[in-house]
């Protein structure tokens, strides 16, 4: 997910629980529970509103069911609320990270970074190479950064900017950054998931990455053939005639290439393993001095004042980094696109992430997750069992724990032996974790990493899912070479 230490705690040093008195079903009740809950929730009375509080507030509940079970067996309130608490503690840098998302959002919309992104982008990209160039894009610059996260916070809204201006729907754009962005997350040997699973599994790092290309090449080839025919057959009612944007955009803000310089900056201090915190600080930081440079009228306008001076440029610039602007030109479908929530435009996937937290810690504390997992392991008769069972068993905790890091801890520690025991190498261990735990996440709307993409890029999960060809496809992938048999390392052949 991210590249520098997005959690304070150490991940690979997460205490899994267990609790011998609990049994699978009793495991399985508040997933149960929450499902059924959520389900109802969202297709039968808040749809797409579902996440303006009522799902956050369904996590919660289902915690409270999962804390019943657990008093059921013994498992003490304290304990419970121990174990939330180091859930939420080991959210915090995402939280910051969010809030940080939000401010240089901001200021990138009003100093004209965006838009000068978008300006560009429209009279390079057409919609039949939009969508797959979308997705190389993302792959190179999340390579080179270790970090989806921080790809999809610059490059990714850039992205949704011009394919929404092109006509192209919001769930598409969404998912061809996404696609790119989890190729360059999961291949990148600055990633920290990427260092993560073959830590848990046992294996090197590098030959960890070899035997995850396998898998992982033949997976975005097939989501960059899937979006080519896609674009030749996108429907966008012609060539648009683009003149009129280009035109609203020059006319409400200053463009110029020298505005790159900031994003420049940004990626350089994210290749040179500067912790994103810091370099999303800095970037947003000199988006507000680009914006007080470049578009002096636009900081006074969101300032309310009638002159430029240091308070209100102070005031124009904090603004944009922590409530609502919006710049209008004379496109009304651009007055849309050009606008901000900040950091309080943020607030609302936080509060997702920590209900979602208060869930994933009840249920750890109760022994769920183990007992799930162990359920799982037992199933694992054949070798392609045991590929299946990893498979589910990280889908699960993606589903339940709300968490891509348990999502590879819990397995890995869990599948280590069984590995171990049928003569594969760990390198099969830690592919199959990234594969079906580290790209799912953001296919989950109350994971840390589904919420944290859907309200950085402005799509719900549920429109962009679909279209995470790449995201949802990798697991079938792993599934299909542990059928066939290809590309399993065995321990004898070392």
């Amino acid at each position: 997910m991210e590249s520098q230490n997005i959690k304070p705690s150490v991940p690979q040093d997460e205490n899994i629980i267990e609790n011998r008195e609990l049994n699978i079903w009793e495991a399985l009740i508040p997933v149960i529970a929450l499902v059924v809950m959520l389900f109802y929730n969202v297709f039968f009375v808040y749809g797409d509103d579902a996440l303006s509080g009522s799902n956050q507030f369904i996590l919660l509940l289902g915690a409270a069911v999962a804390a019943v079970v657990g008093f059921y067996n013994k498992v003490s309130y304290k304990q419970m609320l121990d174990e939330v608490a180091e859930n939420v503690k080991s959210t915090s840098g995402a939280l910051l990270i969010l809030l940080m998302v939000g401010a240089l959002a901001g200021t990138w919309l009003i100093s004209g970074i965006i838009p000068t992104m978008i300006y560009y982008g429209l009279q390079i990209l057409n919609p039949t190479i939009f969508l797959a160039a979308s997705v190389i894009i993302c792959a190179i610059i999340s390579i080179a950064t270790g970090s989806s996260w921080t790809t999809s916070a610059t490059v990714g809204i850039a992205l949704i900017g011009i394919g929404e201006t092109l006509g192209i729907s919001l769930g598409m754009t969404a998912g061809a950054v996404l696609s790119g962005a989890y190729f360059g997350d999961k291949m990148s040997p600055l990633s920290d998931t990427t260092n993560l699973a073959p830590a848990m599994a046992g294996a090197s790092l590098f030959s960890h990455i070899k035997y995850m290309a396998y898998t992982t090449v033949p997976t975005i080839i097939v989501t960059l053939i899937v979006f080519i025919i896609i674009g030749l057959n996108i429907d966008t009612t012609g060539t648009p005639d683009i003149s009129d944007k280009l035109n609203a955009i020059s006319g409400a803000f200053n463009i110029t290439p020298w505005l790159f310089i900031v994003p420049i900056v940004v990626i350089f201090l994210i290749i040179k393993k500067t912790p994103p915190l810091v370099a999303l600080l800095v970037g947003t930081l000199l988006g507000g001095i680009a914006a007080i440079i470049a578009q002096p009228e636009i900081v006074k306008t969101i300032a309310g004042a009638d002159s430029l001076t240091f308070q209100s440029a102070y005031k124009g610039v904090m603004n944009a980094m922590t409530v609502d602007v919006a710049v209008e030109t004379s496109s009304e479908e651009l007055n849309d696109l050009f606008s901000a929530g900040g950091m309080s435009g943020m607030l609302g996937t936080i509060w997702l992430i920590i209900c979602a937290m208060v869930f994933g810690g009840v249920m750890d504390a109760i022994g769920a997750l183990s007992r799930i997992s162990r359920a799982l392991l037992s199933l694992a008769s054949t070798t392609f069992g045991l590929f299946a069972s990893t498979v589910a068993s990280c889908l699960a905790l993606n589903v339940t724990a709300s968490d891509q890091y348990l999502a590879l801890v819990v397995p890995g520690k869990m599948f280590k032996k069984a590995y171990e025991e049928k003569n594969l190498a760990p390198e099969n261990l830690s592919r199959t974790l990234e594969d079906s735990g580290t790209v799912t996440s953001v296919l989950v709307p109350w994971n840390t990493c589904g919420a944290y993409q859907s309200g950085v890029l402005g799509v719900p999960v549920a429109d962009y899912f679909f279209y995470a060809i790449f995201n949802w496809l990798s697991p079938f992938m792993t599934l299909l070479f542990a059928a066939f048999s290809i590309k399993i390392k065995q321990l004898s052949s070392k």
